[in-house]
């Protein structure tokens, strides 16, 4: 058995911002908070990504802190933010401010980005997809010491950091050297492929392969599908997509249907769990117990 295979099975949905109107943004969180879900998810663009570029589109991290009061269980986060839009101290501080606002829910999702629209029309250098992964790099650590550095600190001990992309010779280094999970694309041999490479970058530096949680997007895709095979090659966050502005939730009660099943099947204790003491144990609403908020620092304390 590997290391990662002992994290319980969590159900994250991103909602896509864009072509729909935020009210109905926020019903669809709710309804999905209220359904079960672990996580919720948007991503760090500027325009609309499917359809014409010039419908409805709404801004990543001051929907995040928006979310952050109107819900009080799931965790909460970008899939994923762009370092090369802020400042990466900045970006430490913005992160930690939501981590506050949501008491020690939010999940760091970080890549390098992609979307050369985004880049030119809001004056930042695109660069090359090499160059881009060296800025990720040395935002990284930058990231981390302001994270140290805050006042007050993170609401947990530890922001958890979720960095996206499938690399094998950049992405996943970077993701071995920064990563709490790593989020990949493809279907259950190809990821199977990249965590094999992954772990080999985690033994290449010491670090146990372990404390790495395994996530990656189905979007529409059902359980009877893709969710065993995924599974079995060790992902344990599986996230959907939704599109608005209906945002139809139906699938989503498949797949947390799938989690339940498949955690009462492969439950372990929380102490046998290998994750970082500083994150604590991962739970998924369905162990029966209420979600954890690992490492959660009490206010005042």
């Amino acid at each position: 058995m590997r290391a990662y295979d002992k994290y319980p099975v969590r159900i994250g949905v991103q909602i896509q911002p864009q072509r729909c109107t935020y009210a109905e943004i926020r019903r669809a969180a709710a309804r999905l908070e209220e359904a079960g879900v672990d996580v919720l998810m948007n991503w760090d663009h500027f325009f609309s990504l499917y359809g014409s570029d010039d419908g409805m589109h709404y801004e990543c991290w001051t929907m995040l802190g928006a979310w952050a009061e109107a819900t009080s269980r799931v965790e909460l986060g970008p899939l994923v933010t762009c370092t090369a839009y802020r400042n990466p101290d900045l970006l430490a501080d913005m992160a930690r401010t939501v981590d506050h606002v949501s008491e020690g829910r939010l999940i760091l999702g970080i890549g390098s980005g992609w979307c050369e629209k985004d880049f030119v029309e809001y004056g930042y250098e695109f660069g090359t997809a090499g160059s881009r992964l060296d800025a990720l790099a040395a935002s990284l650590p930058r990231i981390k010491r302001r994270l140290a550095l805050l006042n007050p600190q993170p609401y947990r001990t530890k922001v958890p950091i979720l960095i996206g992309g499938n690399g094998a010779r950049k992405t996943l280094r970077i993701a071995a050297a920064h990563a709490d999970i790593w989020h990949g694309f493809g279907d259950a041999a190809k990821l199977g492929e990249l965590h094999r490479i992954l772990d080999g970058w985690c033994a290449a530096i010491g670090r146990d392969a372990g404390e790495i949680e395994r996530s990656t997007r189905v979007f529409r895709r059902t359980p009877d599908e893709v969710g065993l095979s995924l599974a079995e090659v060790g992902t344990r966050l599986f996230t959907l997509v939704l599109q608005g502005p209906k945002f139809d939730t139906g699938h989503v009660r498949d797949w947390l249907s799938f989690r339940d099943d498949f955690n009462r099947q492969h439950s372990a204790p929380c102490d046998s769990a290998p994750v970082s003491a500083e994150l604590g144990c991962r739970r998924s609403p369905s162990e029966g117990a209420p979600p954890a908020r690992p490492g959660v620092r009490p206010m005042g304390g």
